[in-house]
């Protein structure tokens, strides 16, 4: 079992949801980047439980300890290991469920691979696991922002049928925060709160879409064939939990366009680069970034443990009724939000790293 992502800038989270703790070890950082505590608690707090009525009760600070990596607040360029301890597990909430199998969880699956499973809340499978994630993801975005102010910003743009009008190309962390629900159009956040409200109230759960853009990430970042830019963005968003969805610039909606009107003319830029008119490749041609903003969407379900009675098998394999019991997000949106500007970073990283051995030769 692996729990290692990217290649020159890498990743190895570890911990269960209802064990002693969660984290990460990040191995390709470069020496003599500032960094502190502070920093990688920024992001942690935007994932953390407990923020809003939208988001699970549990009560968790979060609060992250740099055990190696780092000295006198800069890096070493040697394994960085970051751990948050859990304070408020409740690991018995879910005894009345360790022979059951939740539909539309890991639980089946999981054993079905190896044999055993942590029925403690999901184990592995829990989104808890997205905090070693988030903490590398902001190691990983301070790296961006030193080599070249590459700027990482999502925000929930639908919930279930609820659309909101956002410009990616102009909207701000601050407009991002001002919601609870992390929608920056004012009205559309109010009209998923209601259905938030409503599904809460029913037992029942909320599903929806993370968009997200990348500002001055330079051309050049990605490989033609199977490490394609937008493949490995792909790669890290589809592996968080609960997403069921991936698309890029013009996404799904280009295919209802002709060739003349998809491509993208290209423009003298005012830095000598040539620009794209429209965008619609969404940053990424031919695999490799191409200056424009980058621009993808996640598609994320419902969150899959609800209140109402669902049927289901035990593991004798006996039909029973499950009514689940615990604390859990109706709409798993908001703090989804951190999650995908944390892959992202750490895909950006990532390939910005290993472009580096090509700048170095002579052209």
């Amino acid at each position: 079992m692996t729990s290692r992502f990217g290649r020159s800038f890498q990743i190895a989270t570890f911990g269960e949801s209802h064990g002693g703790g969660v984290g990460v070890v990040i191995d390709g950082c470069p020496p003599r980047l500032a960094l502190d505590e502070a920093t990688i608690q920024r992001d942690l707090d935007r994932r953390r439980p407990g923020q809003s009525r939208f988001t699970t009760p549990r009560q968790e600070a979060d609060r992250v300890e740099i055990l190696s990596g780092v000295f006198e607040g800069l890096t070493l360029g040697t394994p960085i290991a970051l751990l948050v301890r859990n304070q408020d597990a409740r690991p018995s909430a879910y005894e009345h469920m360790k022979d059951v199998y939740r539909p539309s969880h890991a639980d089946y699956t999981t054993e079905a691979k190896y044999g055993v499973r942590n029925w403690q809340g999901g184990g592995r499978a829990s989104a808890r696991e997205t905090i070693g994630r988030v903490a590398a993801g902001a190691i990983a975005r301070r790296l961006l922002e030193e080599l070249g102010g590459v700027e990482v910003l999502a925000w929930v743009s639908r919930v279930h049928d609820v659309e909101a009008k956002v410009d990616a190309a102009t909207v701000t962390l601050d407009a991002v925060e001002a919601s609870p629900l992390r929608c920056p159009d004012p009205a559309a956040a109010a009209e998923m709160a209601a259905k938030i409200d409503a599904a809460r109230e029913r037992g029942d759960s909320l599903g929806g879409v993370v968009e997200c853009v990348a500002r001055n990430v330079p051309p050049g970042l990605g490989e033609p064939v199977f490490d394609k830019l937008e493949a490995d963005l792909a790669h890290g968003l589809m592996s968080l939990p609960a997403s069921k969805g991936f698309e890029i610039g013009s996404g799904f909606a280009g295919t209802f366009m002709t060739g003349i009107e998809h491509n993208d003319p290209f423009v003298p830029g005012a830095d000598g680069r040539p620009r794209t008119a429209a965008n619609r490749s969404g940053g990424v041609q031919g695999g490799i970034s191409n200056g424009e903003d980058v621009v993808l969407r996640v598609a994320f379900k419902p969150t899959a443990t609800i209140s109402q009675a669902q049927q289901t098998v035990t593991r004798a394999g006996e039909a029973t009724t499950l009514e689940a019991q615990g604390r859990h997000d109706p709409c798993v949106l908001p703090r989804a939000v951190p999650m995908v500007e944390a892959m992202v970073c750490l895909v950006l990283a990532d390939h910005w790293l290993r472009q580096r051995s090509l700048d170095a030769l002579p052209r």
